[in-house]
């Protein structure tokens, strides 16, 4: 592995990482954030529409359901080329994220489904304690 190879690899323009307050207003923030690194970057318009709903969605739920009073979330967003990976990092690993079918006349209960819609992969990961990492991952169109 030569030095130019191994600056691509640690390049910082292919991370992105913010600690956010748990509220609704910084779920609408990582919205906003990723939807501006995203273009940075020149990610095609699908993956960067599909990206937004799945980072408002995540860090809706990080706000919502991973909220610790005094504990941020963290939204991380990596890509290597190939594939664009978006991550929520929460401090409630106590409570795992689990799909489930809303009944039509339910209110709220859909936005895993959404992402499992627009992900190509995602899963959860635990730890270090207390924490847990929702992530998902869209694949980069091939040029």
């Amino acid at each position: 592995m030569n030095s130019e190879t191994t600056t691509q690899l640690l390049s910082p323009a292919d991370h992105f990482s913010v600690l956010l307050s748990p509220t609704p207003r910084s779920a609408r923030l990582a919205r906003l954030l990723a939807t501006a690194w995203m273009r940075d970057r020149d990610l095609p318009h699908r993956t960067t529409e599909a990206a937004e709903h799945l980072v408002a969605e995540l860090a809706a739920n990080a706000a919502t359901h991973g909220r610790l009073t005094g504990r941020d979330f963290r939204l991380a967003l990596l890509t290597d080329g190939a594939t664009l990976r978006i991550e929520v990092t929460d401090t409630r690993g106590d409570d795992l994220p689990h799909r489930r079918v809303p009944a039509p006349d339910d209110e709220s209960g859909r936005g895993l489904l959404l992402v499992e819609a627009l992900a190509d992969r995602w899963g959860v990961d635990l730890g270090p304690a207390p924490r847990k990492t929702v992530w998902a991952e869209i694949d980069l169109p091939t040029s």
